[in-house]
């Protein structure tokens, strides 16, 4: 897949991440959401440098439950000029800094804030709410037993299995890059915790062929980073790291998490998130030197290998042997331990560990990394971010 040679002159390297920040990551804290969302905001405009009065402009997830106006009061911002949140849960991560960068880009707004909090550890299953009414899609799945989004993928699991051969043996490829990476990382959840192959193949089905290690963490926590100009970025505190390309997706006749019935299921979002992203700009896949990928689920990294051109169709499993996906691979994925081994917090640790390779401070930190691929969740409209340093 080539690298583009033109794009959005507005909007390529135009914007940096200056600052990021996150609470403790846990299964159960005893703060509410916006109290966690307003101490990783605090934390990451202290990492920038930057005063909270100086914030006016903001994005989140349409599932955040700190609106604006609560964190704004709370935080001291100054007068906003531009928020946006974005849907799809883990498919809108990406996008909020993509927002914020194309807003500061265009002058609509001079530093930016994304953020994400979430109490997914104690708080409740969203599937079990069964007052509200079923999308359609889900009323043609969800009354025959396919009710989480672990029971959709597996679906999709099994397909891709039946397909190209992949074996559960490249699903715990994934697994254990994560987790020996969050072996790492002292602010992981599973950082005291070693995985075998042994432990994983003997673990219990949470939906076959996907066990208890191919599914996401539970994680109570917030994070939050800082956009600002190119230009401003440079006399920050800490080493800026640029927004080089960014892309949204919402592939036509797609159906979120139940993509079964169209011509072909394995095409996911990431496959036109990738076009857009590598069209614009001066990067390929071979010039990227890290990914976060986004990981709820064990498959959906084999599907976002292929989907942004780092293997064929098809080839997403075997891309996964030989330590390709752990330090001094080919591509080492997921370096804070990712959703899976780390937290999940709808994938903006994700973000905010591609921030640290660029700037060298990783607890797994790749060798000479100038180019991070962050990803979005599969499987559902999602959103990619390419940074550089």
């Amino acid at each position: 897949m080539a690298a583009g040679t033109a794009g959005p002159a507005g909007l390529k390297d135009a914007t940096a991440i200056v600052g990021i920040g996150q609470t403790p990551f846990a299964k159960r804290l005893p703060e509410d959401e916006r109290t966690l969302a307003c101490r990783a905001v605090l934390a990451a405009l202290d990492d920038a440098g930057i005063a909270p009065g100086e914030v006016d402009a903001l994005a989140s997830y349409t599932m955040e439950e700190t609106d604006e106006v609560e964190l704004a009061k709370a935080c001291g911002f100054g007068d906003l000029t531009f928020f946006s949140k974005v849907g799809f849960g883990g498919g809108g991560s990406c996008a909020t800094v993509a927002h914020l960068a194309a807003a500061v880009a265009t002058g609509q707004a001079s530093v930016g804030v994304a953020w994400r909090s979430r109490k997914r550890g104690s708080g409740a299953r969203p599937w079990t709410d069964t007052t509200v009414q079923l999308p359609t899609p889900a009323q043609w799945t969800r009354p025959y037993g396919l009710l989480r989004p672990v029971d959709e993928i597996a679906m999709l699991a099994r397909r891709y299995m039946h397909e190209y051969g992949a074996t559960r043996d490249h699903l715990f490829n994934v697994a254990l890059a994560c987790r020996n990476r969050a072996n790492q990382n002292p602010a992981a959840i599973m950082y005291d915790r070693p995985l075998t192959r042994e432990m994983y193949m003997t673990s219990r089905w949470i939906s076959e062929p996907l066990c208890l290690f191919d599914n996401c963490l539970e994680t109570d926590g917030a994070l939050a980073c800082v956009v600002i100009s190119a230009e401003r970025a440079r006399d920050c505190r800490r080493t800026p790291v640029y927004v080089h390309s960014a892309a949204q997706s919402l592939p036509a006749q797609h159906h979120g998490m139940v993509n079964y019935w169209n011509d072909d299921p394995l095409t996911g979002p990431a496959w036109t998130a990738a076009r857009h992203l590598w069209k614009h700009s001066d990067l390929a896949p071979e010039d990227v030197d890290v990914a976060q990928i986004y990981d709820a689920f064990t498959p959906l990294v084999l599907l976002s290998l292929e989907g942004f051109g780092f293997c064929g169709r098809g080839e997403g499993g075997a891309f996964t042997e030989g330590g390709a996906l752990e330090i001094g691979g080919p591509l080492p994925v997921n370096t804070g331990g990712g959703g899976l081994s780390e937290a999940y917090v709808h994938g903006f640790n994700l973000i905010n560990e591609g921030v640290k390779q660029l700037r060298g401070t990783s607890t797994a930190q790749v060798p000479g990394a100038s180019a991070c691929l962050v990803t979005a969740g599969e499987g559902v409209p999602t959103s990619a971010l390419l940074l550089r340093s």
